[in-house]
């Protein structure tokens, strides 16, 4: 994590997140989306992602993201720069079909990072992109974001209300 660790002090957090977050950080998903260059937008669902995002890849990212404790969930940041790197359909398959062979059953999150880093060795790798190409893109997109803000987190019942009510 050495080149990484100065990007921002970024912190990666569980779910998805205001850019930049009050409190420093987003989740796996929106931390490379912003790093691969592209404008930040809230992930709440793998199709939320680019097309040049591999789906199993993330999915993979998201899970690992949103089940680790605050400490392990720091351990993927080198993976950020790496989630954009889909594949042809055939390879895509495959990647999906190993993550699902190896996290049929409950995993550790250590072994989670190895399903994720061998998933990332089938196929095309992500573009390479260097700790300072990435805290560039982070700084710029943190210069255009927003007063950092974060959503307040709600119960699934407040949320349905809140829809019901809206219409």
């Amino acid at each position: 994590m050495d080149g990484f660790d100065h990007i921002l002090n970024w912190k990666l957090k569980v779910g998805s997140h205001t850019f930049p977050g009050r409190d420093g950080g987003t989740c796996i998903n929106e931390a490379a989306l912003v790093a691969a260059g592209f404008a930040y937008k809230p992930i709440r669902r793998i199709d939320d992602m680019p097309p040049c995002f591999s789906r199993p890849i993330c999915r993979l990212a998201m899970r690992l993201n949103d089940e680790a404790g605050d400490e392990e969930r720091q351990r993927l940041l080198p993976f950020v720069t790496r989630l954009a790197c889909a594949d042809t359909e055939a390879v895509e398959r495959e990647r999906a079909d190993y993550i699902r062979s190896r996290t049929r059953r409950t995993i550790s999150f250590d072994e989670g990072l190895e399903v994720l880093a061998s998933a990332l060795a089938i196929g095309r790798k992500a573009d390479p992109l260097d700790a300072a190409d990435a805290s560039t893109r982070m700084s710029v997109a943190c210069r255009r974001a927003k007063p950092p803000t974060s959503v307040p987190e709600e119960s699934l019942s407040a949320l349905f209300t809140s829809w019901v009510w809206a219409k």
